[in-house]
């Protein structure tokens, strides 16, 4: 499998060199260098987790290398008599960054492996785990916004020419935080209180901790004007507290709250609003807020069903496509047909890792594998949906495909933790050891 997948990135990057000026140019350095990285993962997984799911690796190398393709055909606009227009914001070492960006989230998914030989040791750092977790998210809030603030959003550690947006990590250490905490109290928070409408609702007293939550995620909003992380941060818990307990009342009660928090928020602040109006009306709008997300629309409307072919469409109109919209790039070159070929690959992945989830026995590695794979399923619905204009658009990244190295390295630490639990589940159960004495005994009697 993984092997097909290092064919089908290497097909598409020919596709988008030929696309973009007749010939391959680049192709042996870039395509030679991911190869050898996905191969180093391959046996890495073979040496530290044999026993996990076969597919969990080659749905990320696949993603991750149309991702590097992607990248590269953006870089390529525009230059060596290609056409098209230069991205701005885009280097033209963008391609090689996101393959260094490979390295380095290749060694973090070793890393995991080779130290963290059970998913369960994470319990024993619930609360440390989880008071790192608060701390990226909150570090950007109190710098000054030269060191933490792009593009309309406050959630960047920008040290010199080095960047890094730690609420992705943050998730991944909330996730354990989570786990931990649902496990030790799963069946306080699964006592029932009142009925109303047939429905057993927790008891007042256990509220706590989902609203402090909900308290935490609009912070973010309001300090960090960060609608995406402050999504992933309430939806995560909400989906992990009712797979502890089983009740659909922590469900409504999060989707309540999630509602009445948007209503507030949107009435209160500015930057809120504005993505509700360009949402509802972004024709209207077309040359304010909505001009991103109409270029979007039209760069897909565009590429039709089939799309323009990879180096022969025109994404570079759409301002950030190498990040939040490269969906809409994927959209005008591969069209629907290339899209939905891009979301059952994701979906792929958030059931491999459900699938880790039913079938591990501990109660903690079971918690933590279905709340990262809800988590990865969260951010893809987020942004594809944004960017198709099925719910406000929110700056947050595609997994795996989008440019820039903090979330790549996340993504493929969250691969890493649920190789390690898919790896524990599989894994046979150890043969018990016969006393060669006692069969002897057993025998002559």
């Amino acid at each position: 499998m993984l092997v097909f997948a290092l064919a089908v990135v290497l097909i598409a990057y020919a596709a988008a060199s030929l696309g973009l000026s007749g010939k391959l140019d680049g192709l042996p350095l870039y395509i030679g260098v991911y190869v050898l990285l996905m191969l180093g993962a391959h046996a890495a997984v073979r040496r530290f987790a044999p026993h996990a799911d076969p597919l969990l690796l080659p749905l990320a190398a696949l993603l991750n290398g149309l991702g590097i393709v992607m990248i590269w055909r953006l870089a390529e606009s525009g230059r060596n008599g290609n056409p098209g227009n230069q991205i701005s914001g885009l280097a033209s070492s963008a391609a090689s960054m996101q393959v260094l960006w490979t390295g380095a989230g290749v060694i973090a998914l070793v890393l995991v492996l080779a130290f963290i030989r059970e998913a369960r040791v994470l319990q024993r750092y619930t609360y440390t785990l989880g008071a790192v977790g608060l701390a990226l998210l909150a570090i950007p809030a109190v710098l000054p916004d030269s060191m933490s603030y792009v593009n309309g959003a406050k959630v960047w550690i920008i040290i010199g020419g080095f960047s890094v947006e730690p609420g992705e990590f943050a998730r991944l250490a909330l996730a354990v935080f989570f786990a931990g905490y649902l496990v030790a109290k799963r069946d306080v928070l699964a006592l029932a209180g009142n009925r109303f409408l047939g429905i057993d609702l927790p008891r007042p007293r256990d509220l706590g901790p989902v609203l402090i939550t909900w308290a935490a995620s609009l912070l973010i909003l309001i300090f960090e004007t960060d609608i995406g992380t402050s999504a992933l941060f309430f939806g995560m818990f909400v989906a992990m507290i009712y797979i502890a307990t089983q009740r659909t009342s922590w469900l409504l009660i999060g989707v309540l709250l999630f509602l009445g928090g948007t209503f507030i928020t949107a009435n209160l602040f500015q930057h809120v609003m504005e993505r509700f109006t360009g949402w509802l009306h972004p024709f209207a709008h077309a040359t304010g807020s909505g001009y991103q997300l109409v270029q979007g629309l039209e760069g897909m409307a565009f590429g039709g069903i089939f799309g323009t072919g990879l180096g022969q469409g025109q994404p570079y109109y759409t301002p950030l496509v190498q990040s939040d919209f490269i969906f809409s790039a994927f959209g005008e070159e591969l069209g629907l047909v290339g899209v939905m070929a891009l979301l059952l690959i994701f979906g792929l992945l958030v059931q491999r890792g459900l699938r880790a989830a039913l079938q591990v026995k501990d109660p903690f590695s079971k918690l933590l594998a279905a709340g990262l794979s809800f988590v990865l399923a969260l951010q893809v619905f987020v942004i594809v949906g944004g960017v198709t204009r099925l719910i406000p658009l929110t700056g947050i990244t595609t997994p795996f495909l989008s440019e820039g190295g903090s979330s790549l390295v996340a993504s493929w630490i969250l691969v890493g933790l649920l190789i390690r639990v898919s790896d524990s589940a599989r894994k046979p159960a150890p043969q018990p050891i016969q006393d060669e004495g006692m069969t002897q005994v057993v025998r002559a009697g």
